[in-house]
């Protein structure tokens, strides 16, 4: 079975030359630096010859010169006079190259220790075990497992410590499979393992984890003696937690004659590590009655353990032990009680470690940020950031990306760029995490083309990236892109319960149906369909997607939460069956399941929209009476458009005037929309006064005050308002409908000329519009009178929503019900041309616009043709 953490590229010991091994060797300490006798190798003869024009090589032995230069640790002085030395042929002893070879090792020149190998290969074909150990220190020292292997394979000889160094070098590298097979071969060559090898090779079973083959080196343990040597059984017990056999490990924890610290830490972090925190706490109680003072692991592991258990009153009795010990100012004791306050979500206590804090690294500023972030305080993370860059510490890639959170909340793009650019610069553009953090500050910032460039970038893409490229597509309106890259995802990588929400959402946004029940038949068959959110999003798919039965039966089958009794009573409200969406709240507090503020606001848009205005009423007022909720600016929002939408404009306008709290843009956009359906335009333009003192760049309400200007014919208004839109750069989105056929999405733009069938479309709409003029009905496209109409639909519809109509008409079977999804408001032409439609074709058509759904039958529409701007031409 392979387990390794990566495809190795190294040759294996087939390839090796056939060397007799010895049967008996001598142990030596398993180290990178072990002390070596004194041998020497021969060399190829040289003529002796007078040196005295060199005066950097002393005449009487150069190689004592080379040995004092490695001592005093001066490589580069060495070296030189390791070149002298060659290029006078003299010859190098063998204690020489080890010297070289350590202080290489231990300076960490990489170069510089290819350099002496090179001299050392041209040297000698065969390596002595001395020199060998030492080469293969150095090469697993730097990593280069290739020269690594070359010199084992070269070594005449070898003893335990050389099988020791390239075992660990391999489980280092993550090459787990073929570290063990490497322990499995050392034993088949007659090598008994020692002190060193045991805990190296547990480590490994435990990476994998492979509880059968750390229960095989268990018995090699036994076989050789050494059960009852500390190390190696703190690393048995290290391997059986790591394997989840905690029950193996505390039996081995119980029979140990003699503990030292290591024991108890390794028992205490298993348990923590497998979930068992009371009896990791027990054994921590045990350990001072022991008498046995806990050391910095200990700390750590147990405020760990608080922040896993999220128990704020046992993290707070922890923190007072640590005060009262040495611990109390460490910087790896107090970034750990930083992030515990930060995941129990006590950011002041977390504030306070960090205030007292002598000295903070670049982890105790990371801690912070992410304290801040965790707990929705993104401005406080991006000035703890600030604060950061004047003391002069610089960031690493968990430090950015944390930052970069912070901005995509804030919307900071300009600090999210300059970020951007400094991952460039320091090279932490390459971590997945930094990359992935900047698709989603560049999604939530509205410029999805650089996160695109960004995740384009990225060589090795995780399930993270994938998700939050979907996902940035998805909340930037570019579903069909989204549905997309899911597809390609699911060719490489498979997807999550995360990347499924996020998809499921796209697939409600345009009303992609089909594909949203292949994702729930893929959740099913992976076992994630129960798994977080996911349920409730299957939930909202069906809902949005118009399909009430199915999301019923989904409702039934899952637990039901508040949010899924919230999206239930959302979709009642978009189809304006107010008296449904009180039965059902009744049932929800029938059910024992609180409500909460999204339920209210839900509540009151459904009683709105089926012009409810004293029921509406009365569960705003019960809000705070019966639920003990406090109404925030979204409630007063529905309680506005309540009263406004019912004609009663001077009861909203009081309404928002005796608020206890300031009204914001969306409460005064209430009353703009209700204006403007009842044609008040002198309360309407106060309204919009208001609004644009506090917001200018949101195109929703210059779109409201367009609409109202229009509906009351106030052309030179409509084009003030549009050349102020065009001056601030402000765009309507065009108008885009879609329609699924036979599982697949098809999308229609306004003034869409380029789709395959649009004569055969063209067609079928004028043959309507012909049958429309014949029995009486006013000329959908134009007319003498017209110019508003018109007008309007250019600025807010685009009757997209008739094309993709058509389309389904034309590729579906007589009597098939018609779904399409609209991005924009549906103009009062489209909605009496579909009714026209619906009657004349004898099928079921739905639209679900901006606002709500419109379901066409036999020439009405369930909306009381009051669901759509410019119904109150009635």
């Amino acid at each position: 079975m392979a387990v390794s953490a990566q495809s190795s590229q190294i040759p294996h010991t087939q390839h090796l030359p056939n060397p007799q091994f010895p049967k008996t060797h001598k142990l030596e300490t398993l180290g990178f630096s072990h002390k070596l006798q004194t041998h020497q190798i021969s060399f190829r003869k040289t003529q002796e010859m007078t040196v005295c024009s060199t005066s950097s090589i002393s005449t009487q032995n150069p190689n004592s010169d080379l040995n004092e230069l490695c001592r005093h640790g001066n490589l580069e002085k060495a070296l030189k006079l390791l070149d002298s030395m060659q290029e006078l042929q003299i010859k190098v002893e063998e204690d020489t190259y080890i010297a070289l070879v350590r202080l290489c090792e231990w300076k960490r020149t990489h170069e510089e220790g290819a350099r002496v190998y090179s001299y050392v290969s041209n040297s000698t074909t065969l390596l002595s075990v001395k020199l060998g150990n030492a080469l293969l220190s150095m090469f697993v020292r730097f990593g280069n497992l290739v020269d690594a292997w070359y010199v084992f394979g070269r070594m005449g000889e070898r003893d335990v410590f050389s099988w020791n160094v390239l075992v660990g070098g391999y489980a280092k590298a993550g090459f787990f499979d073929e570290a063990l097979n490497l322990y499995h071969r050392m034993l088949w060559v007659g090598i008994v393992p020692d002190v060193y090898t045991f805990p190296c090779v547990l480590r490994t079973c435990g990476a994998v984890p492979d509880l059968a083959r750390g229960r095989e080196i268990h018995v090699h343990v036994i076989r050789f003696g050494f059960e009852s040597d500390v190390d190696v059984v703190n690393a048995l017990i290290t391997m059986y937690v790591k394997c989840s056999a905690v029950g193996s490990a505390r039996m081995l924890f119980d029979r140990m004659p003699r503990r030292d610290r290591i024991s108890w830490n390794a028992m205490i972090s298993g348990y923590f590590e497998n979930g068992e925190f009371l009896e990791g706490l027990r054994l921590f109680l045990m350990m001072l009655e022991s008498s046995v003072y806990p050391d910095l692991m200990t700390m750590t592991s147990l405020i760990s353990a608080c922040e896993l258990l999220a128990d704020c009153k046992l993290g707070r009795e922890i923190h007072g032990f640590v005060m009262r010990t040495e611990f109390a100012e460490d910087v790896s004791v107090c970034n750990a009680l930083i992030q515990m306050y930060s995941i129990i979500g006590h950011f002041e206590e977390a504030e306070k470690v960090f205030s007292r804090m002598e000295y903070k690294d670049v982890v105790s500023w990371t801690s912070m940020i992410s304290c801040y972030g965790n707990n929705a305080l993104p401005g406080k993370a991006v000035e703890t950031y600030r604060m950061m860059e004047r003391e002069g510490i610089m960031p690493d890639e968990i430090t950015i990306a944390s930052v970069l959170s912070a901005c995509a909340c804030l919307g900071h793009l300009d600090m999210g760029m300059k970020l951007h650019e400094l991952a460039y610069r320091t090279g932490f553009i390459s971590y997945v995490i930094v990359a992935n953090t900047l698709i989603d500050m560049y999604s939530k910032c509205k410029c999805v083309d650089k996160a695109l460039e960004v995740f384009h970038g990225i060589p090795g893409k995780n399930v993270i990236s994938w998700t939050s490229i979907i996902l940035g597509l998805r909340i930037n309106n570019r579903c069909f892109e989204a549905l997309i890259f899911f597809r390609q995802m699911k060719l490489s990588l498979k997807p999550n319960s995360v990347t499924l929400v996020s998809v499921l959402s796209a697939c409600a946004r345009i009303g992609a149906l089909m594909c949203g029940k292949e994702i729930h038949a893929h959740a099913l068959r992976t076992g994630v369909a129960f798994d977080g959110y996911l349920p409730n999003a299957l939930l909202d798919m069906y809902v949005r997607c118009g399909r009430m039965g199915s999301a019923w039966n989904q409702f039934n089958y899952n637990k039901k939460d508040v949010a899924a009794w919230n999206i239930l009573l959302t979709g009642y409200a978009q189809r304006g069956q107010g008296r449904h969406a009180v039965e059902l709240f009744d049932r929800m507090v029938e059910s024992h399941a609180d409500p909460d503020e999204i339920t209210f606001i839900s509540l009151l848009c459904a009683c709105s929209r089926s012009g409810m205005v004293g029921e509406g009423l009365e569960y705003f007022r019960s809000m705070k009476l019966n639920y003990s909720i406090t109404p925030n600016l979204k409630h007063y929002a529905c309680v506005v458009d309540l009263l406004g939408c019912a004609g009663q404009l001077d009861d909203a306008h009081e309404f928002i005037q005796k608020m206890p709290i300031n009204p914001d843009p969306a409460i005064w956009g209430a009353l703009l929309n209700a204006c403007m359906i009842h044609k008040q335009v002198e309360l309407g333009e106060l309204a919009a006064h208001q609004i644009l003192k506090m917001d200018t760049e949101s195109v929703g309400y210059y779109v409201l005050i367009c609409n109202l200007y229009a509906q009351c014919g106030k052309w030179e208004e409509v084009a003030t308002v549009r050349k102020m839109m065009r001056k601030r750069g402000l765009t309507v989105d065009p108008g885009c409908s879609w329609v699924e056929v036979k599982g697949k999405v098809h999308a229609f733009l306004s003034g869409d000329n380029f789709h395959p069938q649009i004569k055969e479309l063209n067609a079928v709409m004028e043959g309507f519009y012909e049958k429309m003029r014949s029995v009486g009905f006013r000329e959908p496209e134009s007319s003498p009178t017209d110019e508003v109409e018109a007008s309007k639909a250019e600025i807010f519809c685009g009757h997209s929503e008739r094309l993709a109509v058509a389309f389904g008409l034309i590729n579906t079977a007589p009597g098939m019900p018609i779904w399409v999804t609209k991005n924009l408001y549906m103009c009062q032409s489209c909605h009496n041309t579909i009714k026209f439609i619906s009657k004349v074709v004898r099928r079921e058509i739905s639209v679900r616009d901006t606002e709500k759904f419109h379901h066409f039958k036999d020439g009405s529409c369930t909306c009381g043709d009051e669901g759509y701007w410019g119904s109150s031409n009635k």
